[in-house]
């Protein structure tokens, strides 16, 4: 390579480890505006058609209302599943307590003394840390949805007023195409989150027939709990199968029913989260199988669960607007998924 062409890409990589630095040093704030943009993406079409029949402030009363209620449907719902889980738990105490013994009893005739070394490391000021721990996660969750329900709200007060803006600056400027482009990425982010619904969906079913076939119990309760949590890419799937095996190991007793819980469950997610479902979304989104998983797997590293899940589209709409200038768009077309 020339010094002529080496300056010109040391540059462009400078500039992307920088703002790479930024987006996770701004993540409180950036994180956020981001998944706001999305959601609004996905119900402005539901707005702009109720804006026809009525008037502009019922419009957004009613959007954000629905969009309440589908958040909450999803969280009762994993709420009900977590509650009949531990309903369950409850009610098997008793085998618990004599699971514990008995292992207990066949460490200690090996010289293994688990009791005393439990005792040791977790007391009283482990558990109260632990239970400020997660109160702490939950706190910082929900003010991230909240600021995401409050950026997405303002912003759809504003969306007509944008549009209006960006045609004047379209019109004195010819080959400026923003709004063509807004518009591409808001359709693509509306198909991203159809496929993730759909693999959720099927994910859930799967694995409800799964565990149904093999025996255990609230099976119900497990596809709906792998249905939500399959919206989070592969942080949500592994807690899903991670807790189904230990709830199969406490029922049947069995490491050996475990290990086909665990394999089953496995090759369901295998199967569909990370082949049938990248392959959809390559095929529709034009985007490569290989940068959906990469994409999941760096925006987590920047903004942890908020990046897992909207991930995929910041890359997307990264690779339209590369798309709208010459000097990117050889990226676009390298990382698109080809027709």
């Amino acid at each position: 390579m020339s010094a002529d062409g080496a300056i010109p890409s040391m540059l462009a990589l400078c500039t992307a480890i920088l703002m790479a630095v930024a987006l996770y040093l701004g993540r409180s704030i950036f994180a956020p505006v981001a998944l706001s943009l999305f959601g609004l993406a996905c119900v402005w079409p539901f707005q702009r058609a109720l804006q026809s029949k009525v008037p502009k402030l019922i419009a957004l009363v009613f959007t954000l209302l629905l969009t309440l209620v589908v958040l909450g449907v999803l969280g009762l719902a994993v709420a009900w599943g977590s509650g009949q889980v531990g309903h369950w738990l409850l009610g098997n105490a008793e085998r618990f307590q004599f699971i514990y013994m008995t292992s207990n009893a066949w460490l200690e005739d090996r010289g293994i003394f688990l009791t005393g070394t439990l005792a040791e490391r977790f007391d009283v000021t482990w558990l109260v840390a632990f239970v400020q721990q997660v109160a702490a996660r939950l706190n910082s969750m929900v003010g991230f949805i909240l600021l995401a329900f409050a950026f997405m709200m303002l912003g759809l007060m504003e969306v007509d007023h944008v549009a209006s803006r960006i045609d004047k600056l379209e019109n004195q400027h010819t080959n400026l195409k923003l709004s063509q482009a807004l518009r591409r990425i808001a359709g693509q982010f509306r198909k991203y989150i159809l496929i993730r619904s759909l693999a959720s969906i099927l994910t859930g079913f799967v694995t409800f027939c799964f565990v149904f076939f093999v025996g255990l119990d609230l099976a119900v309760a497990w596809g709906v709990i792998t249905f939500v949590l399959n919206y989070i890419p592969f942080l949500g799937p592994l807690v899903a199968v991670v807790l189904t095996t230990l709830f199969a190991a406490a029922q049947f007793e069995s490491w050996q029913t475990a290990v086909i819980v665990l394999a089953g469950l496995s090759v369901i997610q295998f199967a569909i989260g990370s082949y049938i479902e990248p392959l959809i979304a390559g095929a529709t989104l034009a985007i490569s199988p290989f940068l959906v998983l990469f994409a999941v797997f760096f925006w987590t590293l920047l903004w942890g669960i908020p990046g897992a899940f909207i991930g995929v589209p910041l890359t997307i709409a990264l690779l339209t607007i590369a798309e709208q200038h010459a000097s990117s768009r050889s990226i676009a077309t390298l990382l698109s998924h080809s027709r």
